[in-house]
């Protein structure tokens, strides 16, 4: 693990007057550039002089660019809905994240900004790390994939799935590091212990797309690995880390984060939970007041560890209905998605909840009193199937009567507890 006033560079440790100003210093400059390059802030902040946005006051008087807004304006605007600042073509890679939303990645180093996270987990040069975020498709491998390679750490890039190939990899490669989910790094242990196969080598991870449950980390403190979250999105990259002081999230350096009232743009006090809204400087592709949809607070002072930005107390939950299961966000067009399929359904809810340490989710559906018993089965499997296929999970359907569900307008729930 990292010392605890070990630090990826001087920017970490600077006083927080100096940080704020320099962030307030280029923000003129980076939204003109967005509005000049990238056609969606050419339209949205068309009335906007950049050179008045010098304090976070003036920047909150922008308006949003909501994440849950994604995949309506990129359809009406393909590809990217404007929020690009480079031809499509010029990016290095382009992802589809669940959605669908679509993402570019510039070609430069450690172009996610994953580097910190990693190194405040203790990473160095000429670690072994695997790597079992998925590479296909959605960004999660290469983020955490070029933070590493940044570092100079040599990469098992594992992805998902294949547990028995990626333990017998373990075992002969001796990797340092795991980044991957909190819930995968347990299978793969356990999947060691099985097979008989030896997993020590890991000692250190840094998990994120899921919640990192107390009891989880007690269970890797206890088999000797040192866990950190980071808490990443695909349109941003990685937004506050944790470091081996364990108070709380970092901010990464290079942005400016907000807390909002959800439903508003509006900055909450301090402490106060609120979503999430992060304004960056990738010029490529700009992001001005983006509302991630996530729940969180910022804490008071700075971290023991020494680095001096603002800290998150962590993931608290979803500002809107979309959440995340298993890692992967599942969003409340994908439950519409599965009712239209089946006009035998009029409603339904999605209930994500906990078994032992994984996420489980169940599909509620209302069906008519013309569905016989002995079809109710078939209904059942045939819906599951269709769950699996919109969501690429697996999940369990339970079909109810008529009026049994909550006249709420919720078409997912949170039913877990994060104690």
């Amino acid at each position: 693990m990292a010392a605890p006033h070990d630090h990826f560079d001087d920017l970490e440790t600077r006083d927080p007057a100096l940080r704020e100003a320099a962030l307030m210093a280029a923000l003129p400059d980076q939204i003109a550039h967005a509005i000049a390059k990238a056609p969606a802030y050419a339209r949205t902040l068309a009335e906007i002089d950049p050179a008045t946005v010098i304090d976070r006051d003036a920047l909150a008087r922008l308006p949003l660019t909501r994440k849950s807004d994604l995949t309506g304006l990129q359809a009406d605007a393909p590809p990217l809905g404007g929020f690009n600042a480079i031809a499509p073509g010029a990016a290095g890679r382009i992802f589809a994240s669940p959605g669908p939303i679509y993402e570019l990645e510039a070609v430069r180093d450690d172009y996610w900004a994953c580097a910190r996270a990693l190194y405040a987990a203790g990473f160095r040069r000429g670690d072994i790390a695997h790597n079992s975020f998925s590479y296909h498709l959605a960004p999660g491998g290469w983020i955490l994939d070029g933070g590493l390679r940044a570092l100079g750490c040599a990469v098992v890039a594992a992805g998902v799935g294949n547990t028995e190939m990626q333990v017998q990899a373990i075992a002969q490669l001796r990797p340092a590091g795991y980044t991957g989910t909190p819930d995968f790094l347990k299978t793969l242990l356990d999947k060691g212990d099985e097979l008989g196969l030896d997993c020590s080598s890991i000692t250190k991870a840094v998990v994120s797309g899921g919640a990192l449950f107390p009891s989880q980390r007690a269970d890797y403190v206890e088999r000797g690995i040192a866990v950190l979250q980071a808490y990443a999105v695909g349109d941003l990259g990685v937004i506050a880390y944790e470091s081996a002081a364990d108070q709380g999230m970092i901010i990464n350096e290079g942005l400016i984060m907000e807390i909002v009232r959800p439903g508003t743009g509006n900055p909450v006090p301090e402490g106060e939970v609120g979503e999430v809204v992060v304004t960056t400087f990738n010029r490529e592709a700009p992001l001005i007041r983006f509302a991630t949809g996530d729940l969180s607070a910022l804490m008071p002072g700075s971290s023991p560890c020494g680095r001096t930005n603002g800290r998150l107390k962590g993931w608290m939950g979803r500002a809107d209905q979309t959440t995340k299961v298993k890692g992967m966000f599942v969003h409340p067009a994908q439950v519409a998605t599965v009712v239209k399929r089946h006009p035998e359904v009029t409603k339904a809810r999605l209930v994500v909840t906990r078994s032992g340490e994984s996420d489980t989710m169940t599909l509620h559906c209302e069906v008519g009193p013309h569905t016989a018993l002995s079809q109710e089965e078939d209904l059942a499997a045939t819906l599951a199937t269709t769950l699996h296929d919109v969501t690429k999970m697996k999940g369990a359907v339970e079909l109810h009567a008529l009026g049994t569900l909550a006249n709420d307008g919720n078409v997912i729930e949170y039913a877990r507890s994060y104690e």
